[in-house]
């Protein structure tokens, strides 16, 4: 079967940051509190005027200029997404609209954290069945719609913003050639109320002692294992990038995988916990910065809501 590869990111945020110091002046935390618990010192947050679907298609332009393509070349388009405003139309129905596409196949993907490696995933066996050849795959959030901003054990977390991937078919997906490897996924549905978002309004809430132990125990065997999947050692990796949640987990489990020689990004300490948007954000700005060469082996791992996850290594764009 033809595999697939990613040729291009792009990531978008909005203008506006809010700091630990903005933070204080709202709920009872410092700045001392936040980065010694979760490492967050800033986070973007959009405005009413500013939807999801908004950021992503500026994810998505960007992904498109970088591959050097136009919106009518694609025939896919997946958005990972947890705050969808209206059910309907989709998420990526309202992004193909945006960037004036023809006629894709459109689907969203609610796997809240989890959900840009569930995406990509989908996009790599849709172009491998041979169903897709070029796929747009996109995570947005806008957190900062339901998060409780009284609530200091949470609000401190969130951030908003979207990052998206250019997927193309790749016969060959040898040699340095950038490829996606083969996916593990999986949940854990006993614990799935760990990380909720419900109710109307609908808002955010979580068990983070629970989230932090199953995280930091249960996912560096399972992130070895997807690189075994892929046929490398975590020693071979370039680069990590794990679901930004919290850098309190992030640098454990990145530490307890093995990847001695990997660029490890954390991106959580300037954005906050972008859910679905965390992980192709974060490979967008270690790709624009040069932090990665081109055909390096990186392991994307996302964790979280439904206590569910799903990681692949892809060779750099």
């Amino acid at each position: 079967m033809t595999g697939s590869r990613v040729v291009a990111l792009g990531h978008y945020q909005p203008a506006t940051v809010l700091t630990n110091d903005d933070l204080a002046a709202m709920v009872d935390t410092s700045d001392e509190w936040i980065t010694s618990r979760v490492g967050i010192r800033t986070r973007h947050v959009g405005g009413p005027g500013e939807p999801v679907d908004e950021m992503a298609a500026h994810a998505a332009a960007k992904a498109l200029a970088a591959a050097g393509m136009q919106a009518a070349d694609i025939d896919m388009v997946l958005v990972a997404t947890s705050t969808a405003e209206h059910r309907s139309p989709s998420m990526s129905a309202r992004v193909a609209a945006r960037l004036g596409m023809g006629s894709p196949a459109v689907m969203d993907i609610n796997v809240v954290c989890s959900g840009f490696t569930h995406a990509l995933a989908t996009a790599d066996h849709a172009i491998r069945a041979g169903a897709a050849t070029r796929a747009l795959v996109i995570g947005a959030d806008k957190m900062g719609d339901i998060v409780d901003w009284t609530d200091r054990s949470t609000c401190v977390l969130m951030g908003d913003g979207a990052g998206a991937a250019v997927v193309t078919a790749d016969p060959g997906s040898t040699g340095d050639r950038p490829g996606i490897g083969p996916v593990l996924w999986g949940s854990v549905p006993e614990m799935g109320n760990a990380v909720r978002i419900e109710g109307t309004p609908p808002r955010f809430a979580q068990e983070g002692q629970s989230v932090y132990r199953w995280a930091t125990t249960h996912l560096p065997p399972i992130a070895r294992t997807v690189c075994e999947r892929a046929g490398i050692t975590p020693e071979d990796l370039a680069a990590v990038v794990l679901h930004q949640a919290n850098l309190r987990i992030i640098e454990p489990v990145a530490r307890k995988i093995g990847a001695v020689n990997a660029v490890v990004a954390r991106d959580v300490v300037d954005s906050g916990n972008t859910s679905a948007a965390s992980i192709p954000m974060a490979l967008s700005k270690l790709v624009e910065r040069g932090e990665v060469v081109r055909g390096a082996p990186v392991l994307l791992f996302g964790f979280g809501g439904n206590l569910s996850y799903a990681g692949q290594v892809i060779n750099c764009p």
